[in-house]
């Protein structure tokens, strides 16, 4: 197939141009819109899918290929492509490959990024093309305000929201009197802590480096004076360790994961020493049953983990607007700002910035149960 540009070309007389000549007000013109033949059409997904991150960015990948699967047999005369790309954590890799797919007009819409950092030095370069993202995992609360086209969606609840449940689960719920708040640094984990370091009513900051050998002196801290409860968030790979070395010196303390913690490898990499442990999710418990669940695993030997249907219900905003005959990313765009349909998840509709209505907000608690991560309850988001 061949995707036909319309260019226009404008002649100049650099004899007639004065050197001092002042700039006009005029604004500037828009290239004309690309019209992809539907053979032509792709959608990018890319996140950390290795590394320690692929633990749970590898599931909602993996559903985005079985949703383009499902499209194309349906719709054979419309195939999408789907690109992957792999940021193995990395924003440069991100910044690299928003600008490959934003020069490639037959790019019509992008799943995700899944990690808030990697999508937020993508936004303003799909902004600029006016590309359409749904993202099923990317959390950052800010992110909603880095485009200027409103090209960025998620369909989870954002940290604030998520933090404001935590932290009225510990409090109202858990009873907590003392909570201990610790976090990595990094802008995910600082947001996420300080949002429920907001409601508690006496509590310990601390910060922890990932990486690091032991926890050991942070513990003996801690034991110090023993909190109710202990929160973390940031770096998953810290979870095992940090858990490991608070039951030795802390014993039996009531600890809360921020929502990269619920990993369904979380329970053996931490050695047994996981179990009871609660970790907060924005993504709905995934299906166990039903058609998406026996079509995951067919395809992946797996049962769906945390993100796969986000992942899922995700891609398939971006496969309706193509099925719907968009063909242009303005038409994908406002096709996506408008969306209205009930997904494995929620009924996805997105207010005026990006987010998701009010009313389709969710957060759930997550408990290790053995060697099992089982759903225990939702959280109250309003």
């Amino acid at each position: 197939m061949i995707i036909k540009l319309r260019v226009r070309i404008e002649s100049i007389d650099i004899t007639t141009v004065e050197p001092d000549e002042p700039p006009t007000d005029e604004p500037p013109v828009d290239d004309p819109p690309v019209d992809v033949p539907s053979g032509d059409i792709k959608i990018g997904v890319f996140g950390a899918f290795t590394g320690v991150d692929a633990t749970w960015a590898v599931a909602p990948r993996n559903a985005a290929k079985l949703a383009v699967k499902q499209h194309n047999a349906k719709n054979p005369d419309v195939p999408v492509t789907l690109l992957e790309w792999d940021t193995e954590g990395k924003d440069d890799v991100a910044v690299q490959i928003a600008n490959e797919w934003a020069a490639d007009p037959a790019v019509l819409g992008v799943l995700g990024g899944l990690d808030s950092s990697e999508t937020a030095v993508a936004i303003p370069i799909f902004d600029a093309a006016a590309i359409a993202m749904v993202s099923p995992s990317a959390s950052r609360t800010d992110l909603t305000t880095l485009s200027t086209k409103g090209i960025f969606h998620r369909i989870i609840s954002n940290e604030q929201v998520q933090g404001r449940a935590v932290g009225r689960y510990l409090t109202d719920v858990l009873l907590a009197t003392a909570i201990s708040v610790l976090d990595d640094g990094s802008q995910y984990g600082s947001a996420l802590a300080d949002e429920v370091a907001n409601t508690a009513p006496r509590l310990v900051r601390s910060r922890v480096q990932p990486g690091a050998p032991n926890y050991n002196a942070l513990c003996n801290r801690l034991k110090q004076d023993p909190p109710d409860v202990v929160f973390y968030s940031g770096d998953i790979g810290v979870a095992p360790q940090l858990l490991k070395d608070m039951v030795q010196i802390l014993g039996p303390t009531t600890f809360v994961g921020g929502d990269r913690a619920p990993d369904a490898t979380l329970p053996t990499r931490a050695g047994g020493y996981a179990d009871g442990a609660l970790l907060v999710s924005p993504c709905v418990p995934a299906p166990t049953s039903g058609d998406f669940a026996a079509a995951y695993d067919s395809e992946y030997q797996a049962m769906p983990g945390p993100y796969a249907a986000e992942g899922y219900d995700a891609t398939n905003v971006l496969l309706d607007a193509i099925a719907a005959g968009k063909r242009t990313r303005a038409d994908v765009l406002a096709f996506v700002k408008t969306y209205e349909h009930g997904g494995l998840t929620k009924t996805i509709r997105f207010d005026a910035t990006g987010e998701l209505v009010p009313s389709e907000l969710a957060s759930w608690l997550f408990k290790v149960n053995g060697t099992q991560l089982v759903p225990d309850r939702p959280l109250t988001t309003i």
